[in-house]
């Protein structure tokens, strides 16, 4: 039986270099991916708006790939369409052998985030996780709504200490430490130094969850 060869995994997003062939690619991505999602569940514009949290005219604008939503409106959109968030960022690799990534080619700051993003390793079914490396700009803060029931973070910081927000409470994590917890509760990020915080975000799903390519 032949081996399956390794397939190195590169998309090359990088926001943070301000390309706009770039950003509009991804908006582009972006919007036909919500579009196909929204249509596949029989959503009007208003319906969709009632689900996510997200106004109506805002996911007007991403449809037509006018504008360029935050992670934390992502994240709530994710949300309600019951879908990982990196489906929003790009597809799912179709590879079954090893896959090599490299954060400095799939790096990106959504709209005027102060966190950047890479997706590590888009959400597949079979795994039932998806795996960010973040970015915390100086005096950063981020909190988010609870994702689905069942959705659980662990976090790994990689340089820098920030600050995770678990059951009402800030607590501090410096390099080299890590948390697990449940994120289908209010929880939260921030930077509160001079200097950029990289951490590692493994996010695990329950089973119902799925990308709309499945």
């Amino acid at each position: 039986m032949d081996k399956i060869a390794p397939v190195r995994y590169n998309v090359q997003l990088n926001f943070h270099k301000n390309d706009g062939a770039i950003v509009q690619t991804i908006n582009s991505y972006l919007a036909t991916t919500l579009k196909a999602l929204r249509n596949q569940k029989g959503w009007s514009l208003d319906k969709a708006a009632q689900e996510t949290g997200v106004s109506k005219a805002m996911i007007g604008q991403i449809e037509r790939g006018e504008s360029s939503p935050t992670i934390a409106t992502l994240w709530k959109i994710a949300s309600g369409f019951n879908i990982s968030l990196s489906t929003f960022l790009e597809p799912t690799p179709q590879s079954q052998g090893a896959v090599f990534r490299k954060p400095d080619e799939l790096r990106q700051q959504p709209a005027t985030d102060g966190m950047l993003v890479a997706s590590l390793f888009p959400f597949e079914d079979r795994f039932g996780f998806e795996m960010f490396e973040l970015t915390l700009l100086p005096h950063y803060e981020r909190l988010s709504e609870p994702h689905e029931t069942g959705v659980t973070e662990h976090v790994i910081v990689l340089s820098g200490t920030m600050e995770v927000l678990v059951d009402g409470q800030w607590q501090t994590l410096k390099q080299g430490e890590a948390v697990r917890f449940a994120a289908d509760k209010p929880h939260g990020y921030r930077n509160l130094n001079d200097q950029a915080v990289v951490f590692h975000d493994l996010i695990h799903y329950l089973p119902r969850l799925h990308s709309p390519t499945h």
